[in-house]
């Protein structure tokens, strides 16, 4: 059994190497999505109570009208959104699920309400409001069979919601609904009546959008009696397009001639929109309306003249949308240069790569391989060469395995293998039989057997190959600068295109080492073999031990403190299995089996701790003021409160096992000048944690062109995102707060 133990030991050790490939994924919870067994027809949060509720006075049969709608009651000062939300926000979303032969339409959105937030507004609805759908049931309605009692059919709906006060939560709810057949379901009838009346009426007289200079003339003719004279409040069912905050009678300006209503509207200043026809609804004010009459009317007009010129749009997925509409950031385009300056990008990145504190330990180890060599040109070049290939075959393996999860729909980004707490293990346990084997505690020939030692022994390049592939293991989850922007270009890119880009991206790193490979000034500069280099060696073993320290804090991060603890103590085991494989004879048998199960029953008991996951330290802080705390917690709805509010936001997407995030946050993000800035502008600071993986953070750093931590950005309401260098610098950052 030892000698079994023996032999498995070794082989297992450049698969450690090379588990910093094995995707993040396997670790991760699955996506919310399918219908809860426990969905109802209400869903209670402690902002909103939504219900779905049905007005069928005929049943439910061919022809036979049928409306469903989402009821949504609101505590008191929320709110949530109209089709267009205004400067921030989202619209309630509804996906329903429906008996084959029926079908929904689209929401018939009551008029909403001017919402005013600082100098920003939105549109949407406060205390109560349904917003119905109706449906068709078609010809080809097969109601299901009954076992017993009247039939019926299940309705099902899916409804996600932003509700907001100063802040905002996202929610959403399971609904489910039985219909009879045969019979009237008509309890809500009231409610949905209510609900038409508060709909705008479609106009079909003449209506007119020109535009004049920074403004839209709006003309609308034939409007009844009942809204000659009045001041109108206006809604243009496209967003992006006016300025939202604009009030009547200061900022735009309305008046009457007859049955014909005019207004000049200022547009946006961010506009992003330029639509050849805009559906435009104009209502009455509140304390003008009546009952029993209309309240709004809609129009669609041609829009006339040539938009003044915006910036150019950028593509964005349905997806990606949906999960940044509330951040008021814009997509940023790819580099200027294309597809050259991001290859030229990723081999300086790669360069500059070298001098990440956490590419140092592997730097270390080729040292001490130049020294081996000694003024053995042959040697020098065979060892580059093994190196490089190391490297690039592990940048390309690296970067496919992500290009392929991204594929399968999963969101992943740059450094993807250290958010899983099975990696962050294995690295540990790989790095601390480095670290042992440096200080002389063992050598890898005495685990191996013989055949395997003589392998080794004919082709010591694998050595070279391995400290290659180790380097890129160490390094993948640096970002340095030059790298950010090329490697969030790469994830848009065709596979073919994006592997080159991970490829110059390892050229870059192996390139030091393989120009110095080839020049034979590079070996003259090196002492003579000798002594020192085993002492160099053993000095060498520190810093493996404290990237072992770096790797059980990143997985305290994820798994708490007993997953850290969890995880020294399996070390300390994993060190006295390898030291008691040293021993010879009979003691070796009896110190190596009792060791080894004494580890067993360690992993057995605790080891399910290093797996274990804890919310972010970030995350157990509340929401928006609670405690006073200068950092808070990042979410696309928080962005969006702070911009309706007014304040600009700076945003610090990091993760615990990015060395250079951990540098800025001491430094410069702790400069007291600097905190000053901050807290003189009103900006609020918030913190993106990428420790363990987070679909909605992966989707913001995409959105900014990035794929990867440390990204800096500093919003400002109105403002396209300033996105800052890796390496931040207090200089660039005072710029950018004084520029606001």
């Amino acid at each position: 059994m030892f000698r079994s133990l023996r032999r498995s030991l070794l082989p297992l050790l450049p698969l450690l190497a090379v588990l910093g490939t094995v995707p993040a994924a396997v670790h991760a919870q699955p996506a919310s999505g399918g219908w809860s067994a426990r969905a109802s027809s209400v869903v209670t949060t402690p902002h909103v109570r939504a219900e779905l509720i049905a007005d069928a006075p005929d049943g439910v049969s061919p022809g036979a009208p049928v409306r469903l709608g989402l009821r949504i009651a609101h505590q008191p000062e929320w709110h949530t959104y109209w089709k267009n939300a205004g400067d921030s926000g989202l619209p309630t979303e509804l996906a329903w699920t429906l008996p084959a032969g029926i079908v929904a339409g689209d929401i018939a959105w009551p008029v909403p309400r001017k919402i005013p937030i600082g100098t920003l507004a939105n549109y949407g609805y406060e205390g109560t409001v349904v917003l119905p759908v109706p449906l068709t049931v078609g010809p080809d309605f097969r109601p299901p069979a009954a076992l017993a009692g009247p039939q019926t059919v299940t309705v099902r709906l899916k409804a996600s919601w932003l509700v907001c006060r100063q802040e905002c939560i996202p929610e959403e709810g399971d609904f489910a609904l039985q219909l009879p057949v045969q019979g009237s379901t008509a309890l809500e009838h009231a409610a949905f009546e209510a609900a038409r009346a508060a709909q705008p009426v479609a106009l079909d007289r003449p209506a007119g959008i020109a535009i004049d200079g920074k403004a839209l003339r709006v003309r609308i003719d034939g409007l009844p009696a009942t809204a000659r004279g009045r001041t109108l409040d206006l809604f243009p069912e496209t967003g992006d397009v006016i300025r939202t905050a604009a009030v009547s009678g200061k900022d735009w300006t309305q008046a009457w001639q007859g049955d014909t209503w005019t207004a000049t509207v200022p547009l946006a200043d961010q506009r992003s929109a330029s639509p050849s026809v805009m559906p435009l609804v104009v209502a009455l004010a509140e304390t003008d309306r009546r009952a029993g009459a209309p309240i709004a009317w809609r129009v669609e007009a041609p829009v006339a003249g040539t938009w003044p010129a915006t910036a150019a749009p950028v593509q964005v997925s349905p997806a990606l949308k949906a999960a940044l509409e509330a951040n008021a950031a814009v997509p940023l385009p790819a580099p200027v240069g294309g597809f050259v300056a991001a290859l030229l990008g990723a081999v300086l990145g790669g360069l500059l790569l070298n001098l990440m504190p956490c590419v140092f330990p592997v730097l270390a180890i080729k040292v001490v391989g130049f020294a081996r060599h000694g003024a053995d040109r042959r040697g020098h070049r065979r060892a580059g060469l093994a190196y490089t290939a190391g490297v690039l075959l592990s940048f390309l393996a690296l970067g496919a395995a992500m290009l392929a999860l991204r594929a399968a729909g999963m969101q992943l980004g740059w450094g993807f293998q250290l958010q899983s707490p099975a990696v962050v293990a294995a690295l540990a346990a790989l790095f601390t039989l480095i670290g042992l084997n440096l200080a002389g505690l063992f050598e890898f020939g005495m685990l191996a057997p013989a055949s395997l030692g003589a392998v080794r022994a004919k082709h010591p390049l694998v050595n070279d190959f391995l400290s290659g592939v180790l380097a890129v293991v160490v390094a993948s989850p640096c970002t340095a600068p030059f790298m950010g922007a090329s490697l969030g270009f790469a994830i848009g890119l065709p596979p073919a295109q994006a592997l080159m880009l991970f490829a110059a991206l390892g050229l870059g790193l192996a390139l030091p080492y393989l120009v110095a490979s080839f020049v034979p000034a590079t070996a003259r500069l090196l002492p003579r073999p000798g002594a020192w280099m085993d002492t160099l060696r053993r000095l060498l073993a520190f810093p493996m031990f404290a990237t072992v320290a770096w790797l059980v804090w990143v997985l305290g991060q994820q798994s708490g403190i007993d997953g850290a603890g969890a995880l020294l103590a399996l070390l300390v085991c994993l060190a006295a299995v390898a030291w008691s494989l040293t021993l010879r004879g009979r003691t070796r048998i009896v110190v190596a089996g009792a060791m080894a199960g004494i580890t067993a029953l360690a992993a057995f008991s605790i080891g399910p701790n290093v797996l274990q996951s804890v919310a972010p330290v970030a995350a157990v802080a509340s929401s928006a003021d609670a405690g006073g705390e200068r950092w808070q917690p990042w979410s696309t709805a928080r962005v969006s409160a702070l911009h309706a509010a007014g304040r600009p936001v700076f945003v610090d997407f990091t993760a615990a096992w990015c060395i250079t995030c951990q540098y800025n946050k001491k430094t410069t993000l702790s400069d007291p000048a600097v905190l000053a800035d901050f807290d003189a502008r009103r900006v609020a600071l918030l913190r993106a944690d990428w420790t363990r993986q987070d679909p909605a953070i992966t989707a913001a750093l995409a959105a900014l062109g990035r794929s990867g931590v440390p990204v800096y950005v500093l919003h400002a309401p109105g403002r396209a995102p300033r996105v800052m260098t890796e390496i931040l610098g207090r200089r660039e950052l005072q710029e950018a707060l004084a520029a606001l």
